[in-house]
């Protein structure tokens, strides 16, 4: 039987997790907390060997094993709400509703963990470091701790949509992220005395232009893509022409195919824009994270469930924003769900809020889900 305090128990752990958030690897608060709450109810605790972050094992049945992720970590943003449990910490603030994702997470645990004699198969509940600098799903799949999922479901608060509401999609739901950075390596000189340099600042202005029409003469119009040049920098001094210039930026792609394209003509253009300047380039590329792609049967029997348990349910909206959730969906099928956290400020905003509300139906929707993903077949 359900203990009837685990609800007002949530919403206390959720609330201080809000006030008390912590970065990208310092988690060791949030993760101390869970590890008491989870091991107190006899979860097992699977080593990973990492700092902070968890992950649990639930369930002895011989059916699949599937992964449930949520993440830990908060941004550095001044809190601007007027909650009466906004962050304590100056310049921190849980602005991406991970506190949200931990206490719904932890609440599907401890709901799987009162029917574990009854689970077909078992549960790896993963409460995973580092989201927002895309760093930590890698640790977490790099430890191990992992390998035997066959299926993984992930979550993200979603403040266009009202409690109650859940957001799904086959295919693509979030973009894969790629970062760049060149330098333009020319030749300085007098400011008074152009044709003793090279250049690199025209070369540059000349680049960033030639860049934009990547996306528009490259990729089929009907295929979402972005390529945005952020930084560009060059020189300090009004009366000197300098060595290097410097342009930073990102590209975003839903398909694989077109990321590699975009790769591609990245490279040409860049170094033959530069050769025909005389100036030299070094192309720093950063491959972060693969796009997030919803698996159909995965992604049916999610909105099934929502239907039994009274969920409206809405298509996902499109989005070039990137999870490392796509991490764990590695030669694994898996289902990334957005969850109605009531209308608010977006993400990543200082007053972006989560009402509280939605925790408790949202940690019985991902236990359900769970426990029915035991009964597949992968």
């Amino acid at each position: 039987m359900t203990d009837t305090n685990l609800p007002a128990r949530l919403g206390e752990i959720f609330r201080q997790l809000h006030r008390h958030p912590e970065l990208a690897l310092e988690e060791f608060e949030s993760t101390r907390l869970v590890k008491q709450v989870l091991t107190e109810q006899g979860i097992e605790l699977v080593e990973t060997g990492l700092n902070t972050g968890a992950v649990f094992r639930i369930g002895h049945g011989n059916g699949p094993v599937i992964g449930l992720r949520g993440d830990m970590d908060a941004l550095p943003i001044q809190e601007e709400t007027d909650l009466p449990y906004r962050s304590c910490v100056p310049g921190k603030m849980h602005a991406c509703g991970h506190d949200f994702h931990t206490t719904v997470v932890l609440g599907a645990a401890l709901l799987l963990k009162e029917r574990e004699a009854e689970l077909p198969g078992q549960a790896l509940v993963v409460f995973q470091p580092a989201e927002e600098n895309t760093k930590g799903a890698k640790l977490v799949v790099g430890s191990g701790a992992v390998d035997a999922a066959q299926a993984f479901v992930g979550i993200h608060s979603y403040p266009s949509f009202p409690v109650g509401t859940l957001g799904l999609k086959t295919g693509p739901v979030m973009a894969a992220v790629d970062w760049f950075r060149v330098v333009i390596r020319g030749q300085g000189a007098h400011a008074a005395q152009p044709h003793k340099s090279v250049d690199p600042v025209p070369v540059m202005a000349v680049l960033i232009t030639a860049l934009q029409t990547v996306v528009s003469r490259a990729i089929d119009p009907f295929s979402p893509a972005v390529l945005s040049i952020t930084h560009a920098e060059a020189g300090r001094a009004n009366n000197v022409i300098p060595e290097t210039a410097v342009i930073e930026g990102t590209v975003r792609t839903l398909r694989p195919a077109d990321r590699e394209k975009i790769r591609e003509c990245f490279h040409r253009i860049t170094e033959s824009v530069c050769a025909a300047w005389g100036a030299g380039c070094e192309i720093d590329w950063d491959s972060a994270i693969a796009a997030v792609i919803n698996d159909g049967r995965l992604c049916d029997v999610g909105r099934e469930m929502a239907a039994e348990m009274g969920f409206a349910v809405k298509e996902q909206e499109d989005t070039m924003g990137g999870e490392d959730f796509s991490e764990f969906l590695q030669n694994r099928p898996g289902l990334f769900v957005r969850i109605g956290t009531g209308l608010s400020y977006v993400n990543h905003h200082p007053r972006f809020a989560v009402d509280p509300d939605a925790i408790w139906p949202a940690s019985r929707y991902c236990a359900a889900l769970t426990e029915r993903l035991m009964r597949e077949t992968f």
